[in-house]
């Protein structure tokens, strides 16, 4: 799905997103966290990907597998340094009122690629595990 890069488009995602994850039997805690990362990965690449220029475009892409769901955001942004990202947490930056989005998509997903696009652009690919099949090929539940 590709959209212009206006916050309105946020809601879209959610529900295509939601739609897409219920047919799993998730959690609330999973699909929760997963639509929070979506949402933030989403609002990273509008705000400070794409400046909010209504003219670039946001592609998101869902994959949902039996054993996991991977979620592709792509912008068309100059691209950032994820290790120059401000930690939330030390205290000079708790009162801050951004930065935190990268810190939910962390915490929520069990893996989080950057890739910087030579054309421009910065995609961010979200991976969170349901599952295992085991030797048999049975579902094994995800181990912590």
């Amino acid at each position: 799905m590709a959209m212009g890069s206006s916050y309105e488009n946020i809601e879209l995602v959610q529900i295509v997103v939601s739609e897409s994850l219920a047919r799993l039997e998730l959690d609330d805690g999973d699909s929760g966290g997963i639509a929070l990362a979506v949402r933030e990965a989403v609002a990273n690449a509008i705000k400070h990907g794409n400046r909010a220029d209504p003219s670039k475009r946001v592609e998101v892409e869902v994959a949902v597998g039996d054993c996991e769901v991977k979620i592709v955001v792509t912008d068309q942004g100059s691209g950032f340094d994820p290790q120059e990202v401000k930690d939330p947490l030390a205290p000079e930056n708790l009162m801050r009122p951004n930065g935190r989005g990268l810190f939910f998509m962390q915490s929520f997903m069990d893996e989080i690629d950057y890739t910087f696009l030579a054309e421009g652009g910065t995609r961010v690919t979200l991976r969170k595990r349901l599952g295992e099949l085991s030797d048999d090929g049975t579902k094994e539940e995800k181990s912590e």
